[in-house]
């Protein structure tokens, strides 16, 4: 697991700006969704093709929070990285330029849909009532990368819990437009996961200071069962 540490200086300054540490305290959950990102195998599995070995280790809290959201009446969705002809045509500088061709190859079969890597990894604990949404850039809410934010719409959310990997990638770049299109959101700093400690919370201190309410799983579990569930 990731090492966590908020500086100080960070916290007081959260504290100075809104008067107290965690605005979300309190959910309504009839309007809140956990999205949980790209757990995939292509993430999750030894030797894959971009492996984060810290994202097999918050498994066990992203279905811990999983199992509370169902339980307490919100709406779990899980996203899926995804690579097809579409996107490696409109995405196409992301492919050429930040990428050999070798990798952007490699990335592309990986994430092509129903490929092997593609796939949810298969320790999480998933329920006929939960939804999944593939997405085409790191970003699930960017025009024409998923249908998210519609269906997030046509349920009536407008507060997420963000779990998953990576964190200073797609997790980060979802929760920054989650939130300028106006919904809450919720960062969890022990459900989500990179590459290293220092990429973790430097995304974390962005997070906390700038687009949500950074919280542990355990104050996650805690704000969903305190909440009135969804009738």
């Amino acid at each position: 697991m990731h090492a966590v540490s908020l500086t100080a200086e960070l916290l007081s300054q959260i504290q100075s700006q809104r008067g107290r540490l965690h605005p979300f305290e309190r959910l309504d959950m009839g309007h809140t969704a956990h999205i949980a990102v790209d757990l995939q195998n292509g993430f999750m599995e030894p030797g894959a093709p971009i492996e984060v070995p810290v994202a097999r280790e918050i498994v066990p809290n992203v279905n811990l929070i999983s199992a509370a959201v169902r339980r307490c009446g919100g709406r779990n969705v899980y996203l899926r990285m995804t690579v097809d002809s579409g996107s490696q045509s409109s995405w196409s500088n992301w492919f050429a330029y930040l990428n050999t061709p070798q990798s952007a190859a490699t990335t592309a079969r990986a994430f092509a849909r129903d490929a092997h890597y593609w796939q949810l990894w298969p320790k999480l604990e998933l329920a006929e009532s939960d939804h999944f949404v593939e997405k085409t850039r790191f970003g699930a809410f960017v025009p024409g990368a998923s249908h998210l934010h519609e269906l997030l719409q046509s349920h009536g959310i407008d507060t997420l819990i963000v779990t998953g990997t990576l964190t200073n990638c797609c997790c980060e770049s979802t929760a920054r437009d989650a939130m300028q299109m106006n919904y809450k959101v919720i960062f969890v700093s022990d459900a989500t996961a990179t590459l290293t400690d220092a990429a973790h919370n430097a995304t974390l201190e962005n997070m906390a200071m700038l687009f949500g309410d950074v919280m542990t799983t355990a104050e996650v579990l805690t704000a969903v069962t305190r909440s009135v569930p969804h009738r």
